[in-house]
């Protein structure tokens, strides 16, 4: 597994509401890991690395966002010269998935042809939405929601009736 690292500072956008920090990517770098898809494994001050995509700039350049928990867990702030570390996430699903994922696909076929057949983005919504929760129970009890949603709704993902369906839940996450 090729190792990519490079020394930059943390920024910010002025204009975003909804992403504001963010790290640049030297293009000969982004170049190399942009292929197949913009997945890649990113480690800051050799912290155990997270998963993130390689953002187009839309000019010529390339990013990663930061979002406030990873600022706030990493001691970042604006400016702050880091230590950056990329490779290549060949993972199936480019996010973290909680090691009883794919026992649970096998045990449910048909909720997990639903969910394989909403794009990859969606995938890693649901998947986010799983593994953020610290306790593996929690998790297992919310991608169960999460399954039963699926096939309820024939595969068809609406946030809103999702988010219904945890508060209807006999699982308190």
């Amino acid at each position: 597994m090729e190792l990519h690292h490079y020394i930059t500072s943390v920024d910010k956008f002025k204009d975003s509401a909804i992403w504001a920090f963010h790290i640049a990517v030297p293009l000969e770098i982004a170049e190399c890991l942009n292929k197949p898809n913009r997945r890649v494994l990113c480690s800051i001050n050799n912290t155990p690395p997270f998963h993130a995509a390689l953002m187009h700039d839309g000019q010529g350049g390339y990013f990663i966002n930061l979002n406030k928990q990873l600022m706030k867990k990493n001691h970042l702030r604006e400016q702050d010269e880091i230590r950056v570390t990329l490779e290549k996430d060949n993972s199936k699903y480019g996010i973290f998935t909680p090691d009883f994922f794919e026992e649970l696909c096998y045990q449910d076929p048909e909720a997990s042809d639903f969910f394989h057949a909403l794009t990859i983005g969606k995938q890693r919504s649901l998947l986010h939405i799983i593994g953020k929760l610290k306790s593996e129970q929690k998790q297992l009890e919310k991608a169960l929601i999460v399954f039963d949603y699926l096939k309820s709704s024939n595969g068809e993902l609406d946030y809103r009736a999702l988010n219904e369906a945890f508060k209807n839940s006999r699982f308190k996450t």
